[in-house]
C-alpha cells in the first residue's frame, strides 16, 4: 500500500502514522533471498534448520514454494541442501552437517557472525566472556555454541551481581543483536561497576537495524495515542518495540497481522502509530491498515526518519541465481 491520504468524515477520522524505518532489515532480506534463490537452483526440496526468520507468514510462504523447515539436522535426508537460519547456529550443528556430508548454505546475518568473531577473539585473549541476551533465543544459543570457552549469559543488570566471577577477572562482553544501546546500557554499567577490567565492542558496532527501529518507535510514541507493532510473538526485536511504547506510557500491542486488531483499542483514539519488527514484511503492515480502515475513515502519514541503504552480500554460490518474488 502506498503512503497516501484517505479522505473521510473529519470528525471521526483516524490518523495513522508509520514509523521510519520499520520492517525488514538487510539481514532478513538476505536470509529470505538465500532460501528463494536456493529453491530456484535446486531440483528437490531445500531444508531450513529452524525458522529462517521469526515470522510465520514469511515461513509459510517459503514453505509453499518448497522449503522444508526442520528443528534438527536429523530430519534432513542424506545429501539434501540445508540452510542455517539468520540467527546462526552452534559449531556442533556445523560439525554434524559436515559429518553427514550435507551441502550447507549459511544464512546467518553478517552482524550475528560479527558477534561470534568478537566473542572468539575476546576468549582467545584470555578474558572471561559475558553475553548480554535472552536465554533460549536462537541467536543466543548459536553464539554460545560458537565460542570454545565458558560464556556467562546475563539479561538484566541485577544478574551481573550473581555472576560467579572474581572482581579482578578481566571481562569482555558481547551482545545479542536484537538488543540496542539503550537495552544494554544498564547491564554494561553494572559490569563496569563490579569488575575492574572490562572491555566490549564500541556502541557504533551495535546492530544498526535494532537501534534505528527503536529510535523510530520512540519518536512515534511521542505523538501517538496508541502503538501497534507488527511482528511475531517469538520475535525478540518486535517484543522490544512494544515494550518501548509501553514504557513511554501509551497502550501498545503486538499483532501478527490485521486479524489481531481489537476494535476496542481504537475507541477514543485519534492517532495510532504503527511500526514493524525487522522480520515483518510490508504486506502485514498493509493488512493492519486495512483492518483499521474498516473501523474508521483514516489518513496516513509517515515520520521523517533514517533512510537505510545497507545491503549484505549473498553467498558466492547464489549471487547469480534468479530471485523469486520476495516473501
Amino acid at each position: 500500500m502506498d503512503i497516501a491520504t484517505k479522505a473521510g468524515d473529519s470528525a471521526a477520522r483516524l490518523h495513522i502514522v508509520l514509523a521510519k524505518p520499520r520492517g525488514f532489515c538487510a539481514g532478513v532480506v538476505r536470509a529470505i533471498d538465500i532460501v528463494e534463490r536456493a529453491l530456484d537452483r535446486e531440483q528437490g526440496p531445500v531444508y531450513v534448520r529452524h525458522e529462517i526468520v521469526h515470522n510465520r507468514h514469511v515461513v509459510e510462504k517459503l514453505r509453499r514454494k518448497g522449503a522444508v523447515f526442520v528443528d534438527e539436522l536429523s530430519e534432513v535426508p542424506a545429501g539434501a541442501l540445508t540452510i542455517f537460519s539468520a540467527h546462526g547456529v552452534a559449531r556442533a550443528v556445523e560439525q554434524e552437517a559436515a559429518r553427514r556430508g550435507l551441502p550447507v548454505i549459511d544464512a546467518t546475518c553478517p552482524l550475528v557472525t560479527k558477534v561470534h568473531i568478537q566473542g572468539r577473539r575476546y576468549a582467545r585473549s584470555g578474558r572471561t566472556l559475558v553475553l548480554i541476551g535472552h536465554a533460549g533465543h536462537a541467536e543466543v544459543e548459536g553464539t554460545i555454541g560458537q565460542i570454545d570457552a565458558p560464556v556467562h549469559l546475563v539479561s538484566t543488570a541485577a544478574a551481573v551481581d550473581a555472576l560467579p566471577i572474581a572482581r579482578d577477572t578481566p571481562i569482555a562482553y558481547v551482545t545479542q543483536t536484537t538488543l540496542s544501546v539503550d537495552d544494554t546500557r544498564g547491564i554494561i554499567a553494572a559490569l563496569n561497576a563490579r569488575f575492574s577490567d572490562v572491555t566490549g565492542p564500541d556502541i557504533s558496532e551495535i546492530c544498526y537495524a535494532t537501534q534505528n527501529r527503536q529510535g523510530a518507535v520512540r519518536d512515534l510514541a511521542r505523538i501517538s495515542d496508541l502503538l501497534i507493532v507488527v511482528g511475531a510473538a517469538n520475535s525478540s526485536n518486535s517484543n522490544r518495540l512494544r515494550e518501548i511504547g509501553a514504557e513511554m506510557g501509551i497502550p501498545s500491542h503486538l499483532v501478527d497481522d490485521g486479524d489481531g486488531i481489537d476494535p476496542e483499542w481504537v475507541r477514543g483514539v485519534t492517532t495510532i502509530g504503527i511500526t514493524a519488527g525487522a522480520s515483518a514484511p510490508d504486506e502485514l503492515v498493509d493488512s493492519v491498515i486495512e483492518a483499521l480502515e474498516h473501523l474508521r475513515p483514516i489518513v496516513i502519514s509517515q515520520l521523517n526518519g533514517i533512510e537505510e541503504n545497507i545491503e549484505f552480500t549473498l553467498p558466492a554460490e547464489l549471487r547469480h541465481e534468479r530471485r523469486r518474488t520476495s516473501a
